[in-house]
């Protein structure tokens, strides 16, 4: 009855939102001369962003998918990718410059939260099978990196940025291709019922170690950006944030957490923290995230109040924020520039196959050679195949710096959007493949490698 009343609701609002939407339908093909303020168009935008990321969560929700999948492609499908091409006044209407401007202050906004949450979730010390998370870690990481710079290799200046030299090309896209998603990866195994068993803790374990280490490399390539005495520069003043954060400010931050509780001072605190590094790292030709991440690694772990003051900034920057850096990825992606190509599309085929075939085979063998059983290792494979939205945030990081162009990114979001797609049902096959291997193994394996918290 409950569930019969909710989808009644659901449809009625959707009724609704259709309605205004025809209604307010006019606006969208009015010409330069009407009269719609900058501020009018900016908040259509976010309602329109929000509403159709809403509402494909809620459709990858019935299809089985995470909730985020279906916001990465609302935001796909406001750009040029479908929108601007179907519709171009509703698309003109919605994102002129100044609303886009508008939308990706507010998206940096929710990337600094993200990323500062992403850090806050970094756990290591509750890692037991430590010799087990190095391997698969090693082969998630390397075989795909690999694949990566082999891929750039290949297709010569095809996927160059403006402001990148091939080399810097080549180690960027390996790096884009050995992400795994951990928020994504855990909403995943919790569908799947599989956070707990020996697959699970593993493959949670390897992401969560992983994008430190993703983080950490990022921030050098970036470094390394201006040249051999800038690099250095930037470096060693990297390095000093570093020595500070760990000496200085973590145990600071200990004692506010301790003093303020879950209050609304503390997360004051934490958010003008995070955008205090992001500053920082802004102001010494690091990206801003890193910085962010940075402060959330150095946050006080086991703490009630803190984990409290993480929940309430997830959801508003998950329901509310995030959708607004989909619809900044959707708006600079477009399948067009794809075209009747057949170069770009087998290249785009190639990105695919490679990155898959990389993850799989580098974290799945790894896994193999550690003792962990055939279909096992496969299933792991299969979820570090997860790239998802932090794939997104390391795209847009690298196309923001000219690392990679336009079509580079175009290509590289799309194979996140269709990693992120089949991770589920391929793990779901080889559940069915293997019926109750893992399921079997969770009471022996479960408790020996947790990373619980995540």
């Amino acid at each position: 009855m409950i569930a019969k009343s909710h989808r009644a609701r659901t449809a009625i609002g959707a009724s609704a939102g259709l309605v205004v939407f025809a209604g307010t339908a006019p606006l969208w093909t009015a010409g330069e001369g009407h009269a719609v303020d900058s501020l009018t168009r900016f908040f259509t935008a976010v309602a329109v962003i929000l509403v159709t990321c809403q509402a494909l969560a809620a459709l990858a929700r019935r299809l089985n998918q995470p909730p985020v999948f279906g916001e990465m492609v609302g935001g796909l499908l406001l750009g040029p990718s479908l929108l601007g091409a179907v519709w171009p006044e509703a698309n003109a209407f919605l994102f002129q410059r100044s609303v886009i401007e508008g939308l990706d202050k507010v998206a940096q906004l929710g990337l600094v939260v993200f990323v500062f949450l992403l850090g806050c979730e970094l756990r290591t010390d509750r890692i037991e099978s430590k010799g087990t998370v190095a391997a698969v870690l090693a082969g998630s990481l390397t075989l795909p990196y690999v694949a990566g710079v082999g891929v750039v290799l290949v297709s010569g200046d095809l996927l160059v940025g403006e402001n990148a030299t091939p080399t810097e090309t080549m180690l960027f896209v390996g790096l884009a291709m050995a992400v795994t998603a951990l928020p994504v990866l855990a909403r995943i195994l919790a569908d799947l019922k599989l956070e707990k068993t020996g697959v699970g803790v593993l493959s949670m374990s390897a992401s969560a170690i992983g994008d430190g280490v993703v983080w950490v490399i990022l921030a050098f390539l970036l470094a390394g950006q201006g040249g051999g005495g800038q690099g250095l520069r930037v470096l060693l003043l990297a390095g000093a944030l570093v020595l500070v954060t760990v000496l200085c400010v973590r145990p600071l931050l200990a004692l506010l957490v301790d003093r303020l509780g879950s209050s609304q001072s503390l997360t004051v605190v934490l958010v003008a923290g995070a955008m205090g590094y992001a500053v920082l790292t802004q102001s010494v030709h690091l990206h801003a995230i890193v910085g962010a991440f940075l402060f959330g690694v150095a946050v006080p772990r086991d703490s009630p109040a803190l984990e409290r003051v993480a929940e309430q900034l997830k959801g508003f920057t998950l329901t509310i924020l995030l959708p607004l850096f989909f619809a900044g990825v959707g708006l600079k992606v477009s399948v067009g520039l794809l075209g009747t190509d057949p170069l770009a599309w087998l290249m785009l085929v190639a990105v695919l196959v490679v990155a898959t075939l990389g993850k799989v085979a580098g974290a799945g063998g790894a896994a193999r050679l550690a003792g962990m059983p055939p279909g096992d290792a496969l299933r792991l494979g299969f979820l570090m195949n997860c790239h998802g939205v932090t794939e997104l945030v390391v795209l847009t990081i690298g196309y923001q710096a000219q690392l990679i162009n336009q079509l580079a990114y175009t290509t590289l979001v799309l194979v996140a959007v269709i990693t992120t797609a089949t991770t589920a049902p391929l793990v779901r096959w080889s559940l069915r493949r293997d019926r109750g291997g893992d399921v079997v193994r969770a009471s022996r394996t479960g408790s020996r490698a947790g990373i619980a918290g995540l």
